[in-house]
C-alpha cells in the first residue's frame, strides 16, 4: 500500500457486473485517487451497490455504445491522470507496482502523455499468453484531456495525442467464462461489423472468404506461437478464423435476393 493514493482517476463503464466488477474494484481501491463508474441505467443486479461499497462515485446513464459511454466516464474524472478498466479486467500485483514506481519519478512520468501495458487473458482455464491475444497491448493509461475514445464500436481505441510509453505488468482479463459465451460474443460482434461496412458502402470480396480466415489461424496458431497454448490455443486460432469467415459471409447473405413462396420446397 502506498503511503498516498496515486493521482488516478480509474474510469469504467459497466451492464449488470455483480458477478466481476468487485475482482475489478479491488484491485485499485485504497491506491488510487478516484473511482468512477457509469451504469447502463436500466441496470438492477447490484452492480451499482458494489461500486458505491468501494467508494466509487456512481452515474447512470442510457447505453450511448463503448466509445460514448467510455467518454463519458472520462469527463467526468477530476484528477491528473486517467486509468481505463473494463469490468473483467484486474489491475495485477506487477502492474500496481510498476505504476506506483513510475509516479514516484515525476520526470519519467512527464516524458508520456500516456502509457500502455500487455493485457493476458483467461481462457478455458489457462493465460494465454501467446497467439493473437497476447500480449494485446492496451493504451489504458493518461494524463486528463491529453487523449479520448474513438475507433468504431464495439471495438474502442483511446487516442492519445502525445507519445505513449509502455508498461510492463500485465493487465488481467477474465474474459469469456464459457465457450457458449464467446460464441454468443462473436454473433453480437459480427453483427456489428455487418452494420458499420453496409454504413460504409464496404462490399466484401473473394478475397474476404478465401484468404482471410485462413490466414487468421495460421497466423495466430503457427507465426505467433498459439500452440504453445494447448488446445484452447488452438481452439482460440480457430474461432478467430470462424470469426472472420462469419462477418464476410453475412455481408454476403445480405446481397441474396429474397425467396418467393414456391421456393420453399426443393424441386425435383
Amino acid at each position: 500500500m502506498t503511503s498516498s493514493p496515486l493521482p488516478i482517476s480509474v474510469c469504467l463503464i459497466a451492464g449488470p457486473e455483480v458477478l466481476r466488477i468487485r475482482r475489478c474494484l479491488a484491485s485499485v481501491a485504497g491506491w488510487t485517487s478516484e473511482i468512477i463508474v457509469v451504469i447502463n441505467e436500466e441496470v438492477t443486479d447490484g452492480t451499482a451497490e458494489i461500486a458505491a461499497g468501494f467508494g466509487a462515485r456512481v452515474f447512470r446513464e442510457p447505453w450511448k455504445g463503448h466509445i460514448a459511454q467510455k467518454n463519458s466516464a472520462a469527463d467526468k474524472a477530476t484528477q491528473p491522470w486517467i486509468l481505463a478498466l473494463d469490468a473483467d479486467e484486474v489491475v495485477s500485483p506487477a502492474l500496481r507496482q510498476e505504476m506506483t514506481s513510475l509516479f514516484r519519478r515525476s520526470a519519467e512520468l512527464d516524458r508520456h502523455q500516456a502509457y500502455s501495458f500487455p493485457r493476458c487473458s483467461y481462457y478455458c482455464g489457462r493465460w494465454i499468453r501467446h497467439g493473437d491475444w497476447y500480449p494485446d497491448r492496451q493504451t489504458r493509461l493518461w494524463r486528463r484531456l491529453t487523449a479520448h475514445w474513438g475507433g468504431e464500436d464495439p471495438h474502442d481505441k483511446l487516442l492519445a495525442t502525445g507519445p505513449v510509453g509502455r508498461l510492463r505488468g500485465d493487465l488481467l482479463h477474465y474474459t469469456n467464462e464459457s465457450i457458449n459465451q464467446h460464441l454468443q460474443k462473436i454473433v453480437r460482434f459480427s453483427d456489428e461489423f455487418v452494420r458499420q461496412r453496409r454504413a460504409h458502402g464496404q462490399p466484401p470480396r473473394w478475397s474476404d472468404l478465401a484468404v482471410r480466415p485462413l490466414w487468421r489461424f495460421v497466423r495466430a496458431y503457427v507465426f505467433r506461437l498459439g500452440f504453445l497454448d494447448g488446445w484452447p490455443g488452438y481452439y482460440i486460432a480457430w474461432l478467430n478464423a470462424f470469426s472472420a469467415l462469419t462477418r464476410y459471409c453475412k455481408l454476403y447473405e445480405l446481397q441474396l435476393p429474397p425467396a418467393r413462396p414456391d421456393e420453399d420446397l426443393p424441386r425435383h
